[in-house]
């Protein structure tokens, strides 16, 4: 075995310490840090199975020019000279770069650098712009900065803590463990959840107000009005440190209890209750992320948050304020660095002439931009219709994750020149590239992030960098020394860069900033090395890891140091629809467009097909039931997905996660659907509210398969394909007859196989094919006129079975086990793959808490993510033991 190495997570923007251990046999062992202050050893499942996907399989190794490998040289030159010659003949606004939330602070710092301060254009804008970028103008709104006042401790040390647009337990699961052990402790901390679904959140709430979709700016200016009626005002502190109050409160004055209820859908005794709560409570935490920002008022709703928190001065003390919770590891490292298109570095403003020539002339740069550069929407729009002929994209899959993904798709495919730095050898995007560059993967990087409450950590590698793959931020610096400018680009490290970008939020810094790391100027490259992690700001002359609040007695970064009340106007309610409102999201176990999370069986294990979740009632009408397919289409595309029927969901919406791809699904890019309307402040794209026409796939035959080789996917009309141990696992299905079923499955898995096996029962419409190669079953088929009742978590562990006796095969042909077998059922906790099945044998056995289940399973004994499902599995027990 060798050392241990201190590094973050790489998902979501808590930030996560991890220990990482290389195995003497080539295997990744992690575990949480609990030494770091963001987790205390704890991580989720998606960061317990890290070293599950470290592997190189699917690896991009070595630079490619229009699919042929080459040299660094090669490749570096082709990429300065076409970005140098479009330049040259178009200007530098016929340029841009994509940037990603996955890159590290200096990796960011050179793109940004590169592109505002040599190329001279602002057209670098980050997929941040696709979660944060409200919450970044709602904060430059208020605050005159994009500052984070909180930390994490106020969520342990709040008597009410308010969770709005976030599935916290999913999303953010490390937060939500920190929350529910400071409830455990004091069982007086209130919790409520504002969200349109019911998600698995709720378990921790003491008050779920299931409000319509969009009506959180209403609720929070019924609730500005209410604080104001009630004598909640903080009145000295808001006339000594704030302004416009009296606008923010003639706005809201409309938004009566009752004129909120009628918008809201909720009951005024609900409206009524939460507002005596959070105004008769001093320690009020408002906890707000993608259900807020990924709208087309996101900007409006972070400010009628922070408009109640600067009414009652419940800001910037412990356990008080507002707190954006940011969706990517290096969100906030990127805002720092400007890597959005409306911003300097160092939190500077890129429409302040002041501003520009402060970092022009800590450049030392040729030009500086001086307008906003594209926002992504407007970026790929810009692509498509000609006006950028170069595009740099890193780390990030746009094909995907962008609104309208197909028209993004498109605009990359024709675009004249597409760079992409990237890890994986194919994805939706990096198909379209005509130079790509190997990137490290995590594991192999070496910088730094910063989380959500402004802390920053290393990541560092235990890794060898893999083939010919370099580091993103050398990437670029070399792109720019041969675009002429050797003496700005010449760093050796990480450590350099991160000197330099201290320096810059120091430089003429006298206060008016809130980004300061002078304290980091001057340290060496052992210290950089050695960093243990530290929250921001630090302008002293050494680093204080004391936790770091803002604006406790003022102090904003407005010209007059007091913050501003922003006047907020609701949208009006949507007008009656046949169609179905879309809420997008994430799942529990995966993240982004699974290039990661889809190497590790376990964490597909629990979900491993997209799907959409509807009401009963719209499910009744529609005559669908679990696990039929269905087809979400509107004017921009179609998806083909399979339902759950859950009461969860409003009655006229649905909800379809984010993660699948064309490389994982035959139609699961659900951004497809999503129209490219954007907040007009922030920029940032309403991913929620799109609507949609739905109904049910009259599907001929489903089929569920698994096999030790990968299968192919090109004969089904709808396939989802996942890993699994052993092998694969793959939903599918045809929607035209089949003149023979028997030999269409027999086709399916016995090509170079041994001995196959088959049954039928044409009768019920249910056939089935097993392979086998001496004591091994190679693969295994199922197709049936219905969803196929076969125990997928059952047949996917006979890949690691053995079968030396050949009656032992036939079994495998029902699709479940002999009674004597364990069949798990479907996977409820993914850190220990502990099924369904399992945890109702323990409530069966009088295991009726979640504790218990866990003492008798294990499951819910790691990162606990899956808590509130094993407490739905106890009552359902509880409700039919009544019965």
């Amino acid at each position: 075995m060798t050392g241990m190495v201190k590094t973050t997570c790489p998902y979501c923007g808590v930030g996560c310490g991890v220990l990482a251990r290389r195995q003497s046999n080539g295997s990744i062992s992690v575990e949480g840090d609990p030494d770091h202050p963001a987790n205390f050893g704890r991580l989720c499942s998606k960061g317990s199975a890290l070293g599950e996907t470290v592997d190189l399989d699917g690896r991009l190794l070595y630079p490619e020019i229009n699919g042929r490998p080459t040299d660094w040289d090669r490749a570096l030159n082709t990429v300065a000279d076409r970005f140098a010659d479009t330049i040259r003949e178009y200007g530098p606004d016929s340029v841009a770069f994509y940037v990603s939330g996955q890159i590290l602070t200096e990796d960011y710092y050179v793109a940004n650098k590169l592109m505002k301060g040599f190329i001279g254009s602002a057209n670098i804008d980050t997929n941040s712009r696709l979660c944060m970028a409200s919450s970044v103008a709602g904060h430059r709104r208020a605050f005159g900065m994009d500052t984070v006042p909180g930390t994490y401790e106020d969520l342990e040390e709040a008597d009410v803590i308010v969770l709005v647009g976030s599935n916290l337990l999913w999303c953010h699961p490390v937060l939500y463990q920190r929350i529910a052990t400071a409830k455990a402790k004091r069982p007086g901390l209130k919790v409520v959840l504002i969200d349109p679904r019911r998600t698995k959140t709720v378990d921790l709430a003491d008050m779920h107000l299931a409000l319509q979709p969009d009506a959180d700016a209403a609720l929070f200016n019924g609730l500005l009005t209410w604080l104001n009626e009630e004598d909640g005002v903080a009145q000295s502190w808001v006339e000594e440190h704030t302004n416009g109050v009296d606008g923010a409160l003639k706005e809201a004055s409309a938004w009566t209890v009752q004129k909120v209820a009628d918008v809201s859908g909720l009951q005024e005794t609900e409206i009524e209750a939460f507002y005596r709560l959070f105004g008769g409570t001093e320690k009020v935490v408002t906890c707000y992320s993608q259900g807020v920002n990924q709208s087309a008022g996101g900007t409006d709703k972070v400010n009628a948050i922070i408009n109640c928190h600067l009414i009652t001065a419940r800001i910037g003390r412990p356990g008080m304020g507002p707190f954006s919770l940011t969706g990517q590891p290096n969100a906030m490292g990127g805002r720092e660095v400007g890597g959005l298109a409306n911003m300097l570095a160092a939190h500077m403003d890129i429409e302040n002439p002041i501003h520009r020539n402060r970092v022009q002339r800590f450049w030392g740069s040729p030009a500086i931009a001086d307008k906003p550069g594209l926002k992504a929407i407007d970026m790929f729009q810009a692509v498509a219709d000609g006006r950028i002929k170069a595009l740099w994209i890193m780390a990030t899959n746009p094909a995907v994750s962008m609104p309208d993904a197909d028209a993004v798709e498109d605009a990359i495919r024709h675009c004249p020149f597409v760079v992409v730095s990237d890890v994986m050898a194919e994805t939706d995007t990096v198909r379209h590239a005509h130079v790509k560059l190997p990137s490290l993967a995590w594991g192999e990087k070496n910088g730094t992030v910063t989380n959500s409450e402004r802390r920053i950590s290393r990541q560092r590698a235990f890794l060898p960098a893999p083939g010919a793959a370099t580091a993103d931020w050398w990437q670029m610096a070399e792109v720019g020394k041969r675009m002429g400018w050797p003496d700005a680009f010449s760093w050796n490290s990480p450590a350099e860069i991160f000197r330099e970008h201290a320096a810059l939020t120091a430089f003429e810094n006298d206060g008016s900033r809130d980004l300061d790391l002078a304290a980091c100027t001057a340290i060496d490259n052992d210290t950089y090395d050695g960093f243990v992690p530290f929250q921001w700001p630090q302008s002293g002359s050494s680093i204080d890891r004391a936790p770091r609040r803002f604006f406790s007695g003022g102090g904003f970064f407005t010209p007059d140091r007091k913050a501003r009340f922003i006047p907020v106007a609701p949208p009006q309610p949507r007008s009656v629809s046949d169609r179905f409102i879309l809420n997008t999201g994430r799942v529990r176990d995966h993240w982004h467009t699974m290039t990661r999370t889809a190497k590790s069986p376990r964490l597909s294990g629990h979900l491993a097909e997209p799907y959409c979740e509807i009401h009963p009632e719209d499910a009744n009408r529609l005559k669908i039931v679990d696990a039929d397919l269905v087809c979400l289409h509107n004017a921009r595309g179609s998806m083909i997905v399979r339902a759950m029927v859950r009461a969860d969901q409003q009655p006229g919406t649905v909800f379809v996660p984010m993660h699948w791809t064309a490389m994982t699904a035959s139609s699961g890019r659900v951004d497809a659907l999503v129209d490219p309307v954007t907040d007009p402040v922030s920029g940032q794209p309403a991913l929620k509210g799109a609507e949609v026409a739905l109904e049910k796939v009259a599907g001929a035959y489903h089929g569920f398969m698994i096999s030790q080789e990968k299968p192919r996917t090109e004969t089904f009309d709808y396939w989802a394909i996942a890993r699994t141990v052993g092998g694969w696992r793959l939903e599918f299905a045809l929607l035209k007859e089949l003149a023979d079923a028997s030999a269409f499955l027999r086709d399916l898995v016995s090509p170079n196989i041994g001995d196959v096996i088959e049954a039928a029962d044409r009768f019920t419409g249910f056939w089935q094919t097993a392979g086998f190669n001496e004591d091994r079953l190679e693969a295994a088929a199922y197709l049936s006129t219905r969803p196929v009742p076969v125990s997928r978590s059952w047949a996917s562990d006979l890949l690691s079975a053995e079968f030396k006796d050949k009656t032992a095969r036939w079994p495998v042909l029902a699709g479940r086990p002999a009674a004597n077998m364990l069949d798990k059922g479907a996977i409820i906790c993914s850190c220990l793959s502990v099924g369904l099945n399992q945890i109702a044998d323990a409530a069966r056995a009088g295991c009726l808490s979640v504790d218990a289940v866990g003492n008798a399973t294990g499951a819910g004994t790691n990162c606990g993510s899956c808590r509130a499902e094993i407490t739905e599995v106890i009552n359902a027990h509880c409700l039919i033991a009544a019965e």
